[in-house]
Order: structure tokens, then C-alpha cells, then sequence
């Protein structure tokens, strides 16, 4: 009998674990000042309570920076910390030093955004600004509309529970498409899909007899 390979395993583990879809992509933007603080402000947080509505709340107030020129404008006045009520330097360096980049590149809507990260050279030219990783360069792919694989904590822990090894980012990122392939799913779309089983609050344990307890959803 022959053993079934890596990309087999997830498929298997996705289709008796998530079903048979349709899977849909996360939801993108169309405000390039909400897809750069999404992508630097999104690590190893609870994105649906902590990171969305800020990015709702920056997308509302400040309409003019829906073009990188405009964001850009706006991070010369004001502070971003303050805007996304958010206090991390780091990340919000790293969305300064994406704005700063893809200004430099003439990239200044989602469509210009979506075009130049179809080129390798510039994937790799994201990579120079500090806390950029070969994760934050797929997600923001997916922001603009392109159908990719964003490894991440969640994405691995899934693939761990498939009884996969652990692999190199390039590694999973490769499973993971190769699944989605033999699923029939784009990349994208199946990502979302384990992304969001994961990510979904633990339910409590059922409450003792005469208790009270509501599980999450």
C-alpha cells in the first residue's frame, strides 16, 4: 500500500475537518492605508476584536488615504499610533516603512499593488523592510485580491493536526497549494478556511449540573 504523501494527508484532513466548501477569500480592501496596517499591525493578535474594527475606524476617518500618496500625506501630520489607537513602534514602523517602499515604487492603488507583486523582484524588494517576512508578503497579496498561501500560526497548527512534520515556510505553503489543488479550491479561499476554523474562539467545557455557561461560537 502506498503511503499517502504530505499534500494527500492535508487534503484528507481538510475535507473531513472543514468539508468540501465552497471556500471563500478574506475579505480584501480597497483603502491602500487600511491594507498596509492591516498586513504590519496583524501579527500574533486577535485580529477580528483587536485589528479590524481599528482598520474600520481608519478607513472611515481618513478617506483621503486610500491611495498610498494619500496615507503617506497623512503619516507626514499625524500619528498612526494615535489613529489606530495602537501602541507598538515596531508595527507601526514597519507600515511607515511599507508606505515608504511601495511610494518609492510609484505603487498607489490596491490594482498598482496587485500588478507589481506579480513580479519576483519586487516580492523580494518588500522583504528589505524590517519585520517583513515571506507571511506578511502573501497576506498582503491576498488583501488586494491575489489567491494565495499566508502560512501562519494557525495555518501550521492545522497542518500539525493533519500529523504533518514540521516544514520550512515554502515547505507548507507548497502542501497547502498542492491540496487546494486536488481539492479543486484556490489557494486563497482554502487558506481562509482553515485561517478562520482555527482562529474561532475554544468553546468552554459544558458548565456542571445546576451551572451556568454559554459556549463561544
Amino acid at each position: 500500500m502506498t503511503t499517502p504523501g504530505p499534500a494527500q494527508r492535508l487534503a484528507h484532513h481538510i475535507r473531513t475537518t472543514l468539508g468540501d466548501g465552497p471556500f471563500h477569500p478574506a475579505r480584501g480592501w480597497t483603502h491602500m492605508g487600511a491594507v498596509i496596517c492591516d498586513a504590519g499591525f496583524d501579527a500574533r493578535r486577535t485580529y477580528r476584536s483587536t485589528v479590524l474594527p481599528r482598520l474600520r475606524r481608519l478607513e472611515a476617518q481618513w478617506p483621503d488615504a486610500a491611495t498610498v500618496r494619500g496615507f503617506r500625506a497623512r503619516l507626514a501630520t499625524e500619528d498612526l499610533a494615535v489613529a489606530m489607537d495602537f501602541n507598538s513602534p515596531g508595527k507601526v514602523a514597519v507600515a511607515h516603512g511599507i508606505t515608504d517602499l511601495l511610494a518609492a515604487a510609484g505603487v498607489d492603488t490596491p490594482d498598482d499593488l496587485h500588478a507589481w507583486l506579480g513580479h519576483q523582484a519586487n516580492r523580494t524588494a518588500l522583504r528589505t523592510v524590517k519585520g517583513v517576512g515571506p507571511k506578511t508578503v502573501d497576506y498582503i497579496g491576498n488583501l488586494v485580491g491575489r489567491s494565495q498561501v499566508a502560512v501562519d500560526v494557525h495555518l501550521r497548527a492545522f497542518a500539525a493536526d493533519a500529523g504533518l512534520p514540521r516544514l520550512g515556510y515554502r515547505q507548507l505553503q507548497a502542501v497547502y497549494e498542492e491540496a487546494a489543488a486536488l481539492l479543486g479550491h484556490a489557494p486563497g479561499g482554502l487558506e481562509h478556511a482553515v485561517w478562520r476554523f482555527k482562529a474561532r474562539p475554544a468553546k468552554k467545557a459544558a458548565p456542571a449540573e445546576g451551572g451556568a455557561g454559554q459556549a463561544s461560537s
